[in-house]
C-alpha cells in the first residue's frame, strides 16, 4: 500500500489541471454555500454537506439528489422565486438564492392535500422507497 502524502489538499480540478474561474457563493435558505464555476445548485449543495431538503408527503422520508440528471423531481428548489426547479440541472449563478421550502412547508402542504399516511401516493403510485409520490 502506498503511503499517504502530506501536506497540501488537492482538489478535483487540481488532477487534471484545470483553472476554472474564481468561485462564488449562492444563498441556500440564508446560508451561504460556495460554488465551483459550473457547477449545478444541487451539486454546490452537496459539496456543502446538505444532502437532503424536502420530504415526502406521505412518511415524511428525506429527499434531495437522487438521479442527478433531472428526471426524478426528487430535488426541487426555488431558485430566485422562480418555484420547482430540478437543483441537479440547474446551474448556479453568483448571488443566487435558493429556498428549499423546510419542513413546515411539506407540513403545511399535506395538511392542505389532506393525505393520509396510507403509504400509497394520490394516484396510487409509489417511489423507489415503497412510498407514495413524493
Amino acid at each position: 500500500m502506498r503511503p499517504r502524502r502530506q501536506g497540501r489538499v488537492r482538489r478535483p480540478y487540481d488532477l487534471v489541471r484545470a483553472d476554472p474561474e474564481p468561485g462564488f457563493e449562492i444563498s441556500v435558505d440564508g446560508v451561504p454555500v460556495p460554488v465551483v464555476p459550473g457547477q449545478t445548485v444541487g451539486a454546490a449543495m452537496h459539496g456543502a454537506g446538505i444532502r437532503s431538503w424536502r420530504t415526502t408527503r406521505i412518511a415524511g422520508r428525506p429527499r434531495g439528489l437522487f438521479c442527478g440528471i433531472g428526471v426524478c423531481f426528487d430535488c426541487l428548489v426555488t431558485v430566485n422565486d422562480s418555484p420547482s426547479l430540478r437543483a441537479c440541472v440547474t446551474e448556479a449563478r453568483p448571488g443566487d438564492r435558493v429556498s428549499t421550502g423546510g419542513p413546515q412547508d411539506a407540513a403545511g402542504e399535506a395538511a392542505l392535500r389532506g393525505t393520509q399516511a396510507s403509504g400509497d401516493g394520490a394516484d396510487g403510485s409509489r417511489d423507489a422507497a415503497g412510498e407514495g409520490d413524493g
